[in-house]
């Protein structure tokens, strides 16, 4: 059964914008389902920056259907665009696939061992399978197939017949870097601008050939080498015939464009064409495509030539990866959205980008910051289920949690995912050792199985083995550290004992916390449960070094894991003997 729309009272942006949809689409298509549309190129590994591009439209779309709306969200694989460089850090490819350089991406050999048939479909199914765990419902369209079957002939045709009128429209922004040049002399510009301007403008996007023979469109892919570098050198309207020669390899050719498949209209012509042949009615673009004289920009002008019209849609921000750099597939070792599920799980992947204005930009943590997310995650559940949440935080936690098909998979019994890491990096992968802990957290209602807290688990574990540098994983100590306790002032032993001493009576995740935080303030004379307000700020310092303290007796490192979650750990026995019992 279809979940209901959302409360109109919420003022999320997935909202405003669905609102502005249904009314665009009965605008121009009164009566027919509305279209959404996403583009992505398998040119590489599809990253988190791309998912954005997905994550958009889809939660519009899926706004839409919660209202009963029909709506297809079409995800154009850009499979038949040429192949234009070796990513790096992709396994299985080396640079003896530059060989391929200038051919469609479906042309191109998989990665060495992919069981894939070409490049294109081994990036593209990674990237499937995430879509499908993050519950995004789209009609897939590879732009391989439209244009080898003919689909876009007609297109294609009209397009050759108005390159006039093409190529009057982009010859408005072939000048404007320059432009932008000389005005910079005169003005200090943003250097993010200037790149932006330069790295989508009309000169740096390929909009076709012009030479002796005029403008054209449309780029063959050579008969002979399949590559791109074709040049037309003549073209009849009349009987479509139309001639190119390969600068690759020499090969020439005279086919008929009415009944000719191996070739595609160049990036600036064809995303609009296909805006007028689907009919769509809302796609976002990133910035790179928003500049003056961009393909975006460009393309409301072009998409009339074909009796369409620009579809709405905000400009989206970059998404960036706590520690690096902003993200290009061509630089390699960029996340994708599976390595991001690898470690989290699917409803906080979608709160990233639901709770987000698209021109925000935003990072998704791999490193200690997903601990902190987890836990304001966490927050926003309890605050949602208690009614306390405010109705735009509502709405982007209802958008992370489900679609209009129903719930996402969740975890039955969601444990901290810095509890359930710190168990992970102590236990090395033993789970009896590791339900017993976490059994011990909440001694009146202990685990059964680890699948209770599967698959939140799961990703706290793959966290810790692939994320947190071996210098900082936990290794508890064998022995006790017989010099280091014999080194110990009077004070720092009496602290010992005491935490020794209630060890038994507090032996759970909160009474363990009451414990290790309440034994400097005993030291000092106040009760275990006095809040900080009533106590003087030298007991934080006090604190502090106490858990250095154990730290060190414990793990041989004045930082690690929560203390509670290390004691539970390492068990009453065993830090009986570490600590000198």
């Amino acid at each position: 059964m279809p979940i209901v729309a959302l409360s109109t009272e919420t003022t999320d942006w997935v909202s405003r914008f669905a609102d502005e949809v249904i009314e665009e689409s009965e605008r121009r298509a009164p009566g027919k389902p509305v279209v959404v549309a996403s583009g992505l190129s398998p040119s590489g590994p599809i990253h988190l920056g791309n998912l954005r591009e997905v994550m958009t439209p889809h939660l519009v779309a899926d706004e839409i259907r919660r209202r009963g709306r029909e709506v297809r969200h079409l995800i154009s694989w850009d499979d038949y665009d040429r192949y234009r460089k070796v990513p790096a850090g992709v396994a299985g490819a080396d640079e003896s696939w530059s060989e391929h350089i200038g051919k469609p991406l479906t042309s191109v050999p998989a990665p060495a061992g992919s069981p894939y048939p070409n490049w294109a479909e081994h990036f593209k199914a990674a990237m499937i399978e995430s879509l499908g765990e993050l519950g995004v419902e789209f009609d897939g369209i590879s732009q391989t197939a439209q244009y080898t079957s003919g689909a876009y002939r007609e297109q294609i045709l009209h397009a050759m017949r108005h390159r006039g009128d093409i190529d009057a429209v982009l010859a408005q922004y072939r000048t404007k870097p320059k432009a932008q040049a000389k005005k910079s002399q005169q003005k200090p510009v943003d250097e993010a601008e200037i790149e932006a301007a330069e790295g989508s403008g009309a000169a740096s996007e390929d909009d076709g050939s012009s030479g002796s023979a005029g403008y054209f469109p449309y780029k063959p892919y050579c008969g002979n080498c399949e590559k791109d570098f074709t040049t037309v050198t003549s073209y009849a309207d009349n009987t479509t015939e139309l001639t190119y020669a390969c600068t690759a390899c020499g090969f020439s050719e005279t086919v008929r464009l009415n009944e000719f498949n191996r070739g595609k209209l160049v990036w600036k012509v064809d995303w609009p064409m296909r805006w007028a042949y689907e009919g769509v009615i809302f796609e976002p673009s990133g910035v790179d495509h928003s500049s003056p004289g961009s393909s975006f920009q460009v393309g409301g002008q072009i998409v009339g030539i074909f009796g369409g019209k620009q579809p709405i849609g905000p400009m989206y921000a970059f998404v960036g990866i706590s520690g690096m750099a902003k993200m290009s597939s061509s630089r390699g070792g960029v996340p994708t959205p599976a390595d991001a599920l690898k470690i989290m799980e699917p409803q906080l992947l979608r709160w990233l980008y639901a709770r987000r204005r698209p021109n925000q930009s935003f990072k998704i943590a791999f490193d200690q910051e997903i601990q902190r997310l987890y836990d304001e995650w966490d927050k926003l559940d309890a605050k949602v289920a208690d009614g306390s949440a405010l109705p735009a935080d509502v709405a982007a936690h209802s958008r992370a949690v489900r679609t209009a098909a129903g719930e996402l998979p969740k975890t039955p019994r969601p444990m901290p995912y810095r509890t359930l890491a710190s168990v992970a990096d102590i236990t090395a992968g033993h789970e009896d050792q590791a339900l017993r802990i976490l059994s011990e957290l909440d001694p009146d209602k202990p685990l059964g199985s680890l699948d209770e807290v599967r698959p939140r688990y799961a990703k706290a574990e793959a966290w810790i083995n692939t994320h947190v540098p071996a210098d900082q994983r936990t290794i508890v100590r064998e022995e006790p550290d017989v010099e280091l306790l014999k080194s110990l002032d009077e004070a720092s032993q009496q602290s010992i004992r005491l935490l020794l001493d209630g060890l038994a009576e507090h032996w759970s995740l909160d009474g363990l916390t009451h414990l290790v935080y309440g034994v400097p303030k005993v030291q000092a004379g106040f009760p275990a449960d006095a809040t900080p307000k009533e106590l003087p700020p030298e007991i934080k310092t006090a604190q502090r070094a106490f858990f250095a303290q154990l730290y060190h007796l414990l793990v041989g490192r004045d930082t690690g894991p929560r203390l509670p979650t290390l004691l539970l750990a390492v068990g009453q026995e065993r830090v009986r003997r570490l600590l000198g019992e």
